[in-house]
């Protein structure tokens, strides 16, 4: 089969003495030859990779081979990402770059071979945090979201426990996901050009060989102005909700309210090292990038590698431990 495949006058042969032997001809007249394997040069290989780089070039008619494990489709125009794209379940890579995509499918969590993903320079306005928890959880590992028109990312997107690069240059992000600190291995962030005021406070677990956050209208950090959020004595329900999670008490949404669930993951970190969830003290202290990233893009035209970060408090004894910490330094 391969044989008649590779060779066209053997496949017309062929089907000529199929014909006379339909017709009833003897078989010791058919026009049969010997068989001879393909050589290796006349058999095509399974397409694994199509770059398409404009309009005119676009399949409309003709589908894209399943085999693909790399298709890039930049410069098409396209204002929705093709189902046909979201059939082949072998792609590693997929570039959409350089068009007019405004929403992401569902589906696209679908390609669970996916490693790459880039977005670069569409019109997405969001991201979704379904795509966060599909099969890409575990198998994407480089995520391109830059020169977008997003201005939050969920929380989901801390899910994506492979993601190794994160590119999120020239948004409109306000904020970083809070929990950003478990992307463990997360080695290399860009988040240039946004609107970021401070950084979240899980931003210091992160481990990372390169960071640039250039151009972001980061505050004046200043320790002595504290947001206070402190209810006292504490309700009922943040001292409950603190117990579950410094006790690591297992829950879920057969056991409680969803909306209970969702705060208690956004929970936040006081300095002792305790949760608080509702009632807080709030205050931004400047760090050096350089204790999360062995290479820093800087920060500013002056030459700065500092940012604000966000930082939380439990109760008031720990607030004030602080103070007493940093009037000292100062």
């Amino acid at each position: 089969c391969v044989s008649l495949q590779a060779n066209v006058s053997h496949l017309k042969t062929f089907l000529s003495a199929l014909r006379l032997a339909h017709q009833g001809t003897d078989a010791g007249l058919l026009p049969l030859s010997t068989l001879v394997p393909a050589k290796s040069s006349e058999v095509e290989k399974p397409k694994t990779k199509m770059i398409i780089t404009s309009r005119r070039d676009y399949p409309l008619t003709k589908g894209f081979p399943y085999s693909l494990e790399h298709l890039q489709t930049s410069y098409c125009k396209l204002a929705r990402i093709d189902t046909r794209v979201l059939c082949l379940k072998k792609l590693r890579k997929l570039d959409l770059s350089h068009n007019h995509i405004k929403q992401l499918p569902a589906t696209l969590g679908d390609l669970a071979c996916l490693q790459e993903l880039d977005l670069r320079d569409n019109h997405l306005e969001s991201f979704s945090g379904a795509l966060c928890r599909s099969g890409l959880r575990r198998s994407l590992q480089l995520l391109d979201l830059s020169h977008n028109r997003l201005r939050a990312l969920p929380l989901e997107l801390c899910q994506l426990q492979g993601l190794l690069t994160l590119r999120l240059d020239d948004n409109e992000l306000l904020r970083l996901p809070c929990r950003i600190g478990q992307l463990g291995r997360l080695r290399f962030l860009s988040a240039a050009r946004n609107k970021l005021p401070f950084l979240p406070a899980d931003f210091r677990r992160l481990c990372l060989e390169n960071l640039d956050l250039f151009g972001n209208p980061f505050e004046q950090p200043n320790p002595l102005v504290p947001n206070i959020q402190l209810k006292i004595p504490l309700p009922l329900l943040e001292c409950a909700a603190r117990a579950t999670v410094n006790h690591r008490i297992p829950y879920g949404c057969h056991l409680l309210p969803s909306h209970l669930c969702e705060d208690l993951e956004v929970a936040k970190t006081c300095q002792c090292g305790s949760a608080c969830l509702s009632s807080f003290i709030q205050i931004t202290v400047t760090m050096n990038l350089h204790h999360v990233a062995h290479t820093v893009v800087l920060v500013d035209n002056m030459g700065g590698t500092e940012a604000p970060i966000l930082c939380y408090f439990c109760s008031l004894h720990c607030y004030s431990q602080f103070l007493d910490r940093h009037l000292q330094s100062n």
